[in-house]
């Protein structure tokens, strides 16, 4: 989960809330200040995490009745996505071709980041090109080069020329002919005068539709100083925060990116280049308070799944009963989707569940091995797991897939937890599970 550590701290202060037995105005107050505390631990800016419990504390008092709990989540949902831009603030293609132009400091991932947005709109029918003009860091169009070729999108640089407006006037009429072009820039240690100028020289001459910052989630509160010194220097339209997925600090980056103006377009969520996401503040709030964040996920289907596998899915989903055919279907639909994790953790209802750890922990490699182990087992086996209780029929399975016998084992208590789980959800409708939240509506 994105601010693991934040996110289960919030949805512990709501938990001891709900089990409170008087809902007064001592009982909000400790609320407000376990709240407090939990961001303050995430690194988000005192200042600002005062003035959002202040919000939050006087229309508590103000508005929740005696034993009304869930409208008191309703106002921390609502406070929080405003407290964090409140509005989804996309990136939309207008023109051809459309310039992005990618700024920031050694260590926030903006390379990797450039390759990610390659593959997201390459993935959405856009004609993509990366163009690299970072003439300071060794192998820097090395590493773009071999992540442009992993998701088949061309790159444009040349290694021997040390002036990057000759760079991209060397290529320009070869860009012309994309929907968009990804520009990665030099980087430094800090924001340095020599970077702004040679950020500066770029951007007159590209003149860039929009201007990115790309910021490490870890760099805390620093965020802000450098998202302010970036926007004066070169007109950041935009940031994406990297690394949310690996610290427990990444309120500093989200809170400090906020209040300058330029809205966070993106987060990133992983080192693989699909790790990344339109950041939408209503539904990462959502996330946070384990109540899904649904549009999210159908917006990974429509791009990974077909409409046909999502409706089989689905319906496999809500009847709660499989066998390992439809296990290790589902499993490889999810495989394309990302970690199963962090799809789970879109989907409403599932925050609340005491769902065992170890029910994600499934590598790659295993769900290959899973398919060798089946076409080891009868059709009878197949259909009915249950009856792999004996060691014999493990042995023979074992055996014929060249797998241990613990690994078949582990196979077997994969599939109860999972049947386990869809049991815990059989006929629920996700959409009918945000009715306890009460509508969750921004005022």
């Amino acid at each position: 989960m994105v601010l693991d550590k934040l996110s289960d701290s919030l949805k512990e202060s709501l938990k001891k809330l709900a089990k409170s037995i008087f809902l007064d105005d001592r009982a909000i107050n400790e609320f407000v200040k376990e709240i407090q505390k939990a961001l303050l631990k995430a690194d988000v800016n005192v200042q600002l995490v005062f003035d959002l419990t202040s919000k939050i504390k006087e229309r508590a008092l103000k508005e929740v009745k005696e034993g009304n709990r869930e409208k008191i989540i309703k106002i921390v949902y609502e406070e929080l996505v405003e407290f964090l831009g409140r509005e989804k603030s996309e990136i939309k293609i207008e023109k051809k071709p459309f310039k992005i132009m990618f700024v920031g400091i050694y260590g926030s991932g903006k390379t990797t980041t450039v390759a990610k947005l390659a593959k997201y709109y390459s993935k959405r029918g856009y004609k993509v090109a990366m163009l690299h003009v970072d003439i300071h860091r060794p192998a820097s169009y090395q590493q773009l080069k071999q992540l442009g070729d992993s998701i088949k999108v061309q790159v444009f640089g040349d290694e021997k020329n040390e002036d990057p407006v000759k760079i991209y006037k060397k290529f320009e009429k070869e860009l012309n002919e994309f929907d968009i072009v990804l520009i990665d820039t030099a980087g430094r240690d800090a924001l340095s005068k020599d970077l702004i100028e040679e950020i500066s020289l770029l951007n007159k001459e590209i003149k860039p539709d929009e201007k990115i910052l790309v910021m490490s989630a870890d760099i805390g509160q620093a965020a802000k100083n450098l998202s302010e010194g970036f926007h004066k220097s070169s007109g950041v339209t935009g940031i994406i925060i990297t690394k949310l997925d690996g610290t427990a600090k990444g309120g500093g980056a989200l809170t400090g990116a906020a209040v300058t103006g330029a809205k966070i377009k993106f987060i990133g969520l992983g080192e693989k280049l699909e790790d990344i996401e339109v950041f939408n503040p209503a539904g990462f709030v959502s996330r946070m308070l384990g109540m899904g964040d649904i549009e999210a996920l159908l917006e990974k289907f429509e791009v990974e799944v077909s409409k046909e596998q999502a409706e089989d899915l689905g319906k496999k989903l809500l009847k709660g009963e499989f066998n390992f055919v439809d296990l290790y279907e589902q499993m490889q639909t999810m495989k394309k989707l990302g970690p199963l994790n962090k799809i789970v953790e879109m989907v409403p209802g599932f925050g609340s569940l005491n769902i065992p750890k170890e029910m994600f922990d499934v590598q790659e490699g295993k769900i290959d091995k899973w398919k060798y182990m089946m076409q080891s087992m009868s059709k009878k086996e197949l259909e009915d797991p249950d009856i792999l209780q004996g060691s014999s029929r493990i042995e023979r399975i074992a055996k014929g897939a060249g797998v241990e016998t613990n690994e078949v084992k582990e196979l077997l208590k994969q599939y109860k937890q999972s049947k386990k789980m869809m049991k815990m959800l059989k006929g629920k409708d996700p959409s009918k599970l945000m009715k306890k939240f009460g509508n969750l509506k921004l005022k």
